[in-house]
């Protein structure tokens, strides 16, 4: 199991969701992904990918501006 961060700062809706689906794909079962988004509608995309994907939304919090997703890949 491993960390990894991916920052989609400055970026709108759907290329969060778009970028976080394109790097999934390179990590492993039980690893965890933190997403970093400044889209004030990210909440929503996210929480529906993980729902279709199968991955587990483990958190979402916000500091500043800033929305933090805590997620772990599927098996």
């Amino acid at each position: 199991m491993a960390n990894h961060t991916l920052d989609t700062t400055g970026l709108s809706c759907p290329l969060p969701v778009l970028k976080t689906k394109k790097f999934v794909k390179t990590l492993e079962p039980g690893d965890r992904l933190t997403v970093l988004a400044t889209d004030p509608a990210s909440y929503i995309d996210f929480d529906h990918y993980c729902h279709v994907s199968g991955n587990q939304l483990l958190s979402h919090q916000q500091d500043g501006d800033t929305f933090i997703y805590e997620i772990e890949i599927a098996s």
